[in-house]
């Protein structure tokens, strides 16, 4: 969810609220096709405490989806509920990443300002190491020598 609160009465498309009569005509199904769909695990909807089945927005739009499916693309049913689990796996997967990448961006954010303060308690007073050319030449040093007088 988006962290706020929600109206407690606030429809979403998730909220179950046809019962199987209006989610059939919505759908343009019979309903004995929303109870076959249903014991197949196709499109399971929410139930009521009196076991009565609630479809939401969401299942209803699920349920053209698999009549689609199955009457124009000629997809056998077990081959919808595999599409169907495969397309909520892709959406799970696709929630994972978007979790992963803000958990990285926030980690790199942290990074920068950890770098931001070592770098400003740098003591101002020393002076960069700069790297010296290593030449070829040879240097002899002589000891100078005491005299003797």
């Amino acid at each position: 969810m988006d962290g706020r609160r929600r109206n407690p009465y606030e429809l979403t498309e998730e909220t179950p609220v046809y019962v199987i009569s209006v989610a059939a005509q919505l759908s343009g199904l019979h309903p004995q096709t929303l109870r076959q769909y249903d014991r197949l695990g196709l499109v399971s909807p929410d139930r009521t405490a009196g076991r009565g089945r609630r479809y939401s927005a969401r299942d209803i739009e699920l349920l053209r989806t698999v009549q689609q499916l199955s009457q124009t693309e000629g997809i056998n049913l077990a081959g919808i509920k595999r599409i169907i689990e495969l397309e909520n796996q892709v959406v799970a997967l696709q929630q994972r990443v978007a979790e992963l990448q803000a958990a990285v961006e926030g980690a790199a954010a942290a990074i920068q300002q950890r770098e931001a303060a070592v770098h400003a308690s740098y003591r101002r007073d020393l002076v960069p190491y700069q790297e010296v050319q290593q030449t070829s030449a040879l240097v002899v040093w002589r000891p100078k020598r005491q005299s003797s007088d």
